[in-house]
């Protein structure tokens, strides 16, 4: 889907387009009637008539029933919305997840690769101590695999709760539902837990995309992307753009998480008043933003250039100062200082990558 507002979109396919949104609704429908039915070719139309009614359900159940089937019978429009709007997480989910798979299979391969590459530490933005890339990475691989374990424990529930959640009209029609199909009609932790997630996933691959876009300034120059982007007056330059778009959709999607715990909080009564309201949107935009934010980060870890030699020169131009935390140590145990001062980093990385393995061989 083109979007001039948001540059590589399209990375995020047709999940929580329009046209998506609809069929996800006629699904619910067809489960409900137990038959397949058609889409309608009437999106605008739906779109412009959603207005009056507040939502496109009411609309869109008046198309269907001109193909002569009885349907929406029993629900009501958030029953279908929510439950679409599920349907539609739960597929995007499973996207993201494998553009992590792609995320998490890179670093593992990146931190093993650089296990013993030496380069030096950085706190509150000064040098500390000695440190290697791989460690490095194992961190980012952390946080990358954290929030790939939040992404798997979601759930997706369909909502079936009638008009203010008490199932009268499925009782009076006869229809029986299974008492583990839940109704939360104005408990929003359903959405909020796959905003936090999203969210938890941008914040992953900003953790990369930060240290990537600080270790590629020229007057560092230790990391660079593989291909990196052009400027529009200055042919000499290579942005390291995947890294700044990453950084953009990071920057926004707390917000939007934000919001949907604002719309769980305006819910009263027995459904809401446009609290339920805020989601659909601000959900379509986290998710789509936060699948462009995966894929890129794929690229971007794929296409990493390591200048080793550069980090090297760096923690050797910092001379003893890196060393004193050492020589400290060392005088109040009683000791000379030792060869190395890496600590257990190497085991900590074989641990991430070990933990990777695992969560990639566990993966459906």
């Amino acid at each position: 889907m083109a979007d001039l507002f948001w540059p590589g979109d399209e990375r995020a396919g047709l999940h929580f387009t329009s046209a998506a949104f609809l069929r996800a609704m006629v699904a619910v429908e067809s489960d409900w009637v137990g038959r397949e039915l058609e889409v309608p070719d009437a999106l605008d139309e739906i779109s412009a008539e959603a207005e009056s009614g507040g939502n496109p359900v009411i609309p869109l159940v008046r198309h269907l029933r001109e193909q002569g089937t009885d349907v929406h019978r029993g629900l009501t429009s958030q029953d279908v919305v929510d439950s679409a709007l599920m349907r539609m997480a739960g597929a995007a989910v499973a996207d993201l997840r494998r553009d992590l798979a792609r995320v998490v299979g890179g670093l593992a391969d990146l931190a093993s690769a650089h296990r013993e590459t030496p380069m030096v530490a950085r706190t509150l933005t000064q040098h500390a101590v000695p440190t290697t890339f791989g460690f490095r990475v194992a961190a980012w691989l952390t946080a990358v695999l954290d929030a790939d374990e939040d992404l798997a424990r979601l759930a997706f529930p369909a909502q079936l709760g009638g008009a203010a959640g008490t199932r009268a009209a499925m009782v009076e029609l006869g229809r029986a539902v299974p008492d583990d199909v839940p109704r939360w009609h104005t408990t929003r932790s359903a959405v909020t837990r796959v905003g936090d997630a999203l969210a938890g996933t941008t914040d992953a691959c900003a953790r990369i995309a930060n240290d990537v876009l600080v270790m590629s300034r020229p007057e560092i120059g230790e990391l660079a992307e593989g291909s990196g982007g052009g400027s529009s007056t200055m042919p000499n330059k290579a942005n390291p753009t995947l890294s700044v778009l990453v950084r953009r959709a990071a920057l926004t999607s707390p917000q939007l998480a934000a919001t949907l715990h604002l719309a769980a909080v305006q819910q009263v009564d027995d459904r809401a008043d446009g609290g339920w309201h805020a989601e659909w949107a601000t959900l379509r935009d986290l998710v789509r933003r936060t699948l462009v934010a995966a894929s890129q980060t794929a690229d971007l870890v794929a296409g990493l250039v390591v200048h080793a030699e550069r980090m090297a020169a760096t923690l050797a131009a910092a001379g003893d100062d890196v060393l004193a935390e050492q020589r400290s140590m060392a005088a109040a145990a009683g000791h000379a200082p030792a060869p190395s001062y890496l600590g257990d980093a190497a085991a900590y990385v074989d641990q991430v990558v070990a933990r990777a393995h695992r969560h990639l061989e566990e993966k459906p």
